[in-house]
Order: C-alpha cells, then sequence, then structure tokens
C-alpha cells in the first residue's frame, strides 16, 4: 500500500520536529533520551493527523536508541502506543528532569 509521505520533507513537518526535539529527547517507547526523529502518537494510517504537533512525540529513528540499542520507531512501526511493548527500567525516563 502506497501512502504519500511528502510531509515528512517539508518545510512546516521540519520545524514541528525540530520544536519537539528542542523541548524533550526522551523516547516514547523505550524512555531513553537522545531520540533523533519524531513519530506519530496515532498513526496517520489508523486516523491519526499528519501535522498536529499534538500528535508527534520524540522516537529513536534509523540509528536507534544508544543506550538500550533499540530501533524504536521500527518496533513501533503503524502501530498505537498502547500496543507496543515499553521498555522497563528502574530510572523512571519518563518523569523528566
Amino acid at each position: 500500500m502506497a501512502t504519500d509521505r511528502s510531509e515528512l520533507t517539508s518545510y512546516e513537518f521540519r520545524q514541528m520536529r525540530a520544536r519537539l526535539l528542542a523541548e524533550s529527547d526522551v523516547c516514547i517507547v523505550c524512555g531513553h533520551g537522545a531520540a533523533d526523529t519524531a513519530d506519530h502518537i496515532i498513526p496517520v494510517s489508523k486516523g491519526g493527523a499528519r501535522r498536529d504537533p499534538d500528535n508527534l512525540a520524540p522516537i529513536h529513528g534509523v540509528i536507534g536508541c544508544p543506550t538500550c540499542l533499540r530501533k524504536c520507531n521500527n518496533e513501533k512501526g503503524d502501530r498505537p502506543l498502547a500496543d507496543v511493548v515499553q521498555l522497563q527500567t528502574s530510572v523512571d525516563w519518563f518523569a523528566g528532569p
């Protein structure tokens, strides 16, 4: 199934991604820092908004997480966040500073 993903290279999307990562780089899947891209929380294929900043969250992309070595965006795929197994660690990385 081919989908139009041209919005991912648009100036508007790149600006939203940069603002998002400047606010926080904690990955929504594994909870470790150094996330390098943004992903739709509710996948576009499942009805999520393409350009809604509230539907974007930091996630580790192609390079993967330097801490746990997971390929978080690949693991999430087009599934909702609730369907993805999040990493459980002794440190609550989601709590913030």
